[in-house]
């Protein structure tokens, strides 16, 4: 299509008599009913505040859920938004966070334990108990073959170098602590998160 000079002076016209229109305060009134309409979007849901675990900054935000799990009811989050309370973020999210909703949703997202067989080359689902037995029972086995009890000076050090620890650090403080405790208590030198990686 080839623009005339005529029609582009009847476009541009048009756009600036629409903009000094909006700016004269004729805009304010579609303003005003996005916002009588908005709180009606959350009704009937439940709130809940949690954190967002994509970096280490821990932003506030708050989850929006339909669906009552007292009554046996499938509850599925329809809504997040930043924690305007939340002295982190203040109600702002970075755009991996504003995302949070459509990662929720995401078929791809893994949502149970999976565990890959010796020789085979699929992932099989296994339940929470068998993922947590068999990681204590290899944790277990491996400290047993690898700790250190005391140097060569016989200085004793208890040390456990052939495993790591990798924390999230968009955890309570209190959590945090914990988790240092746990860890170096079990004797591993190795401890980091995710906000370093």
């Amino acid at each position: 299509m080839e623009l005339s000079r005529r029609r582009f002076l009847a476009g541009a016209s048009a756009g600036l008599a629409g903009t000094t229109i909006g700016a004269l305060g004729f805009g304010s009134v579609e303003v005003a009913y996005a916002a009588a309409i908005r709180p009606f979007k959350l009704i009937g849901t439940s709130e809940t505040r949690n954190t967002c675990t994509y970096c280490s900054v821990a932003c506030g935000i708050i989850m929006y859920s339909k669906g009552n799990l007292a009554k046996g009811e499938q509850a599925d989050i329809v809504h997040i938004e930043g924690d305007v309370d939340h002295p982190t973020n203040r109600g702002t999210l970075c755009p991996k966070g504003a995302a949070l909703l459509d990662i929720v949703h995401a078929e791809t997202r893994l949502k149970y334990p999976m565990v890959r067989k010796p020789g085979s080359d699929k992932f099989e689902r296994v339940t929470w108990e068998y993922a947590l037995d068999r990681i204590a029972r290899l944790m277990k086995d491996d400290r047993d073959k690898n700790f250190i009890a005391k140097n060569a000076d016989g200085t004793t050090v208890n040390r456990w170098l052939s495993t790591g620890f990798l924390a999230a650090s968009a955890t309570t403080n209190e959590t945090a602590w914990a988790t240092l405790k746990v860890v170096r208590s079990a004797g591993m030198l190795v401890f980091d998160n995710q906000a370093r990686v």
